[in-house]
């Protein structure tokens, strides 16, 4: 009786130890199967009740057209919006860059440029706002002016079509050529009706122009190579287009993205009176305010 009533109490000790076990977890942590994964949400998700901060990339030439962005950092970011801005070297990354969705918009050209590049390359990139002019000049080569280009002396201009044909313009101005039609701003050296000096034309992406001023006698070079290779266009270009040229550049994005709150943000900031402040004090007449 006694080895009855001991196998009874450890059955019934047993059976508690068993139901004890069981229920550890009940107030704790759910079985793994069923917990939410940690990568389940965005890494850079805001904390509930907090602000998202937007981000905003911009392509755009190293200068002026990036330093005139960092001036828009401190205005967009009490907005809550983050602009990073991505330098660039040359003038067809940053549009391909905003088509294929890499870049949210881009600063670095003017109407006729983006025009062409939309017609040649079928993109579908658009204007939001023009911002400021970058007179081009001519600069002297191995000619210390004008008058002292040679017979049959090199030219350097860009090789893209507007702005090659923009140095063509210039050049008329000042007489040294004549085109055919003088209101077209796509022109070449095809489109010469008059060249009294047989002035050989060194056809050179726009980046390079100024490092290859040794090699020719004068050279057509858009204001934003020139600062960025040290010259002065109000003090070193032999000549500079008038202030009112038609070459204004331009924010861009692709079409659909015109009315992005945080793009027309941008071009609030870059139409305020800082940025054009800014400009006209540190650029002193090299590059213009244009709103």
């Amino acid at each position: 009786m006694k080895k009855k009533i001991f196998a009874l109490s450890l059955a019934l000790i047993l059976a508690l130890s068993l139901a004890a076990c069981g229920g550890k977890d009940s107030g704790g942590s759910a079985p793994a199967d069923t917990q939410t994964p940690a990568d389940s949400a965005p890494e850079d998700s805001a904390p509930a009740g907090s602000a998202e901060t937007v981000k905003l990339s911009v392509a755009a030439s190293p200068t002026p057209h990036a330093e005139i962005l960092k001036q828009c950092v401190g205005i967009l970011k009490e907005q809550g919006i983050e602009l990073v801005v991505n330098e660039y070297s040359d003038y067809v990354v940053p549009n391909t860059a905003v088509e294929d969705g890499d870049e949210d918009a881009n600063y670095f050209q003017h109407v006729p440029y983006l025009d062409n590049f939309n017609a040649e390359r079928g993109t579908h990139l658009v204007s939001v706002a023009g911002v400021h002019i970058e007179p081009m000049g001519l600069y002297a080569g191995n000619s210390a002016s004008l008058d002292a280009i040679p017979d049959g002396g090199k030219v350097a201009v860009p090789n893209d079509p507007t702005n090659e044909g923009r140095a063509l313009l210039l050049l008329e101005a000042q007489g040294l050529i004549k085109l055919k039609d003088s209101s077209n701003l796509e022109a070449t050296p095809n489109d010469i009706a008059e060249n009294p000096k047989n002035l050989e034309f060194v056809e050179l992406e726009a980046a390079n122009v100024p490092a290859n001023l040794d090699e020719v006698d004068i050279a057509a070079i858009n204001s934003n190579y020139a600062l960025g290779a040290g010259l002065n266009p109000v003090e070193d270009a032999l000549v500079i287009e008038a202030a009112d040229s038609p070459y204004v550049n331009i924010l861009v994005v692709k079409e659909g993205n015109e009315n992005n709150e945080a793009v027309q943000a941008l071009v609030k900031a870059l139409q305020s009176d800082t940025v054009k402040d800014y400009i006209n004090n540190t650029f002193g007449g090299a590059v213009v305010p244009a709103f």
